[in-house]
């Protein structure tokens, strides 16, 4: 009697057995357990009762991804509606391997599941034996099923970045940390060995990297004269310094040094100086990454503060989740657990207090407005988690927001309500929108003209080697009539293709040329007219301006009892001029005609 069916899930199917004899005391003994890794003992207990196999490796992988998801698929739901018993007094129970996948199929088939224990053992058991319980399957196949799905899955998991570029965030603000350690503690090497040459440097230039640049450029300070004040008031920025360090020369205390000792620093002092020109570089890089993934948090509370948010949540999408209580206080974990355990004050702000707005604000309102900025960090980073098209509208808007809050708690000034801004946001994110989506079509309508061009260019060089083949065709084959009318044709119906391809791409440019006219006048508000409609406009405004001259004739007139002639024909010589100085611009069809008529006329 069967008393468990298990639930298999192999990279080559789903395979149903069915467990005839079951010792839930006895199962966990030594020799119970030992007994599993025998395969003719195992096939007494275990019989296969069904197996599905997959029909091809897209089918596997979206299998094996419901199931990681705890998702019933439909090739499941199917295979055990038809292959479990169904009737009788007792229901079948179910043996499955992952608790969450039981859930599922508990609530979809409404069957008794069992997990664990017996279930954990069986299992094992089929896996070890599973080639060998199936008919047609071999060993190597199945351990060739698996390295193909486990290699598709990955691949799968890997493309679907849910945190889209963030990793790249997380990982260059790591750096910029750890640059900024190296870079001090470098700069402090260089200004303790080159202290021992020229002491007094130390007070008169306080920036590290400037320290480093300097020591580089002087060099031996019994060299330093008044020619190289340029120079060093470049590096400086100062002329006072300059000269300070000048005279400071003259009268150092250092002791001498050796070239070979000076070689060393500059050597060091250089790699100091390179090491701080790429830590500027990846502040712009980490700048432009932020503008692209997370648009409103940078612009809400800067490019820094907002790198580590994300890089402490572990992801942008883990910061999205996050509260705006776990948010304020991200990054003072420590203090957190200490003020409960010791009972004391919790801590009212972490990573935020690095934003210029918490240091702007009075020692009373600092919890208060981080609480409040922290609450807008977390909308910004919904907004950018979840928005299609990226923008920093609401960004800029969430921190026009948190300065009227820092005026509203310094002079009582009341803020703009929320729901007013946020609407005003909404309508200028959409536009924002509109302008980015239209710019990305336009960029791929050119990446597809450049692609037809490049294609066209590679078969019209097919048929120019066409028209070669042919062509030495007909000069080999100069003996046969037949063979020579058979490569004329060939050569005629290449040219003819060829003049039909360049002809559709006339066609398809000025198409082009075309719409693109019609977007800038678009985009500037300007209407496009043909030229009949020009010539109306044209009458229009001459009609209207004898009009004017017509109304000012008359004034003129009453006024004075005569009539002014002279303007009436300096307006109608001004019009004849006008339309003097027009071209004419015949039709192609036309000139043609006209062209073909002079021929004829030369020839006779």
């Amino acid at each position: 009697m069967v008393l468990l069916h298990v639930l298999f899930e192999h990279a080559a199917g789903y395979a149903l057995f069915a467990v005839k004899e079951v010792e839930e005391i006895g199962m966990l003994l030594p020799q119970v357990e030992d007994s599993v890794l025998n395969i003719g003992k195992f096939n007494n207990v275990v019989k296969l009762a069904a197996f599905f196999p997959f029909k091809s490796a897209q089918a596997a992988l979206e299998n094996i991804n419901a199931i990681s998801e705890g998702v019933v698929h439909a090739d499941l739901k199917l295979f055990l509606e038809t292959n479990l018993p169904s009737g009788g007094k007792s229901k079948p129970v179910l043996g499955v391997s992952d608790a969450k996948i039981g859930a599922a199929l508990q609530e979809e088939l409404q069957l008794s599941l069992q997990t664990g224990g017996v279930v954990a053992e069986i299992i094992r058991g089929v896996r070890l034996h599973f080639h060998a319980l199936v008919r047609g399957l071999t060993a190597q196949a199945a351990s060739k099923a698996q390295l193909g799905l486990g290699h598709s899955y990955s691949r799968a998991k890997v493309k679907f970045n849910v945190n889209r570029a963030d990793n790249m965030i997380i990982q260059s603000i790591a750096l910029l940390d750890q640059l900024d350690k190296d870079i001090n503690t470098f700069s402090m090497r260089v200004r303790e060995w080159y202290g021992y040459h020229f002491p007094e440097l130390i007070k008169i230039v306080a920036d590290n990297s400037t320290y480093c640049r300097v020591a580089k450029l002087i060099g031996n300070r019994k060299e330093l004269s008044e020619e190289n004040l340029e120079a060093l008031e470049e590096v400086v920025m100062d002329s006072g310094k300059a000269q300070a360090i000048l005279d400071a020369s003259r009268s150092s205390m250092g002791m001498d040094i050796s070239p070979i000792d000076l070689i060393n620093i500059e050597s060091f002092s250089s790699r100091v100086v390179s090491l701080t020109a790429y830590r500027q570089e990846l502040q712009e890089y980490l700048r432009s990454k932020m503008g692209q993934v997370a648009p409103n948090l940078a612009a809400l509370i800067g490019d820094v503060v907002g790198a580590r948010l994300i890089s402490h949540a572990g992801s942008l999408t883990n910061l999205a989740k996050y509260p705006a209580s776990t948010v304020q206080i991200l990054g003072a974990e420590k203090a957190l657990f200490r003020a409960l355990k010791t009972r004391g004050n919790t801590p009212k702000y972490g990573l935020i207090f690095h934003s210029t707005f918490i240091g702007r604000a009075a020692a009373k309102n600092k919890g208060r407005i981080s609480r409040y900025l922290a609450n807008k960090c977390t909308i910004a980073s919904r907004i950018d988690c979840f928005s299609e098209v990226p923008t920093s509208v609401f960004g800029d808007k969430l921190r026009d927001q948190v300065e009227e809050r820092l005026t509203f708690y310094e002079t009582g000034e009341a803020p703009r309500k929320n729901l007013d801004v946020m609407k005003e946001a909404v309508v200028e994110a959409g536009e924002v929108a509109a302008e980015i989506k239209k710019k990305m079509e336009k960029k791929e309508k050119k990446r597809l003209k450049k692609k037809r061009k490049l294609e066209a260019l590679s078969t019209a060089e097919g048929d120019e080697e066409e028209e070669e083949v042919a062509t030495k065709k007909l000069k080999t084959n100069g003996d046969t009539s037949q063979e020579n009318g058979d490569v004329e044709a060939e050569v005629t119906s290449a040219k003819k293709k060829k003049k039909k391809k360049q002809q559709a791409e006339e066609e398809e440019e000025a198409m082009e040329v075309k719409e693109e006219v019609k977007e800038e006048a678009a985009d500037n508000g300007v209407e496009t007219t043909t030229p009949k409609k020009k010539k109306k406009k044209k009458q229009q405004e001459e009609e209207e301006a004898a009009a004017e001259v017509k109304g000012e004739d008359e004034g003129a007139v009453s006024e004075n009892g005569a009539t002014p002639k002279k303007k009436k024909k300096k307006v109608k010589v001004e019009a004849e001029e006008e339309t003097a100085a027009e071209p004419v611009v015949e039709p192609v069809s036309e000139k043609k005609k006209k062209k073909k008529v002079k021929k004829e006329t030369e020839e006779a």
